[in-house]
């Protein structure tokens, strides 16, 4: 049941955590403040301690497990898209924040589920249904970004602006492994912090069909958290997800 390159590139970081198992068995952009031109030229970036101390723990997100990006959130160097303007958007995926902050982290909640009292067995017709359903749990990764000066407005631009500029599509590649998107839309953001942009990006999956994978980046202040959530039981089922608001509202209450 392996599922297809395609998968794998815009969502290696979040789908880490279920490989195995599945391998055996344009936004609200509107601001509610904006800085003079002095005070974001004087914005300092926190530091990667204090992004950890702000980051969403073990604890923060109700039904949740909230730990380490299981394989880690690859270097932006390694994720490339054939237009470079495009990079942003697959970058967001990944777990990469855009532009250049000075310091980021990283965490990754997945949702609990219940574990079913008796599973049916690999001869029974509702076996994959149940594999299905074991699998329909949203996994988010969470990156917190400090930037200096005006640089998490940058970024948050350069993102909102990919997402307009790559509607039709695009390309593109992590650790040399290629993947194709048809389509890039923008979404209904959560409207926390200062400002928004929320997109989903559909993945030509081949004969798993058409694949929407889902993102969101906040800027709050001179940071960006950036949300990307999978669902692989949603996504065999074709069934609709978003990114997970519960990761979303725990996370924005930490940085008030």
């Amino acid at each position: 049941m392996k599922r297809s390159s395609g998968v794998r590139l815009c969502a290696t970081a979040a789908v880490s955590a279920l490989s195995l198992a599945l391998v055996t068995g344009c936004g609200d952009e509107g601001s509610k403040g904006s800085a003079n031109g002095s005070d974001k030229d004087a914005a300092k970036a926190l530091s990667a301690a204090q992004l950890g101390k702000l980051i969403i723990a073990q604890g923060d997100v109700p039904g949740h497990k909230v730990g380490a990006v299981e394989g880690g959130v690859p270097d932006k160097s390694k994720v490339t898209s054939d237009d470079a303007k495009c990079e942003p958007v697959l970058r967001a995926f990944t777990g990469i924040a855009p532009g250049d902050p000075a310091a980021h982290t990283s965490k990754m909640a997945t949702e609990n589920k219940k574990t079913p009292t008796a599973a049916p067995s690999p001869g029974d017709g509702k076996f994959e249904d149940a594999i299905s359903e074991s699998m329909n749990l949203d996994v988010t990764v969470v990156t917190l970004a400090s930037y200096d000066g005006d640089g998490a407005e940058q970024g948050l631009k350069a993102v909102s602006d990919a997402v307009k500029a790559c509607a039709g599509g695009f390309s593109g590649a992590q650790d040399g492994e290629k993947g194709k998107f048809t389509k890039v839309a923008e979404e209904k953001s959560s409207g926390t912090g200062d400002a928004s942009v929320a997109f989903t990006a559909t993945n030509d999956a081949g004969k798993d069909g058409a694949l929407p994978l889902h993102a969101e980046v906040v800027r709050h202040g001179n940071n960006l958290a950036v949300y990307t959530t999978i669902n692989i039981g949603a996504m065999m089922t074709k069934k609709a997800y978003t990114v997970s608001a519960p990761v979303v509202k725990a996370q924005a209450a930490k940085l008030k």
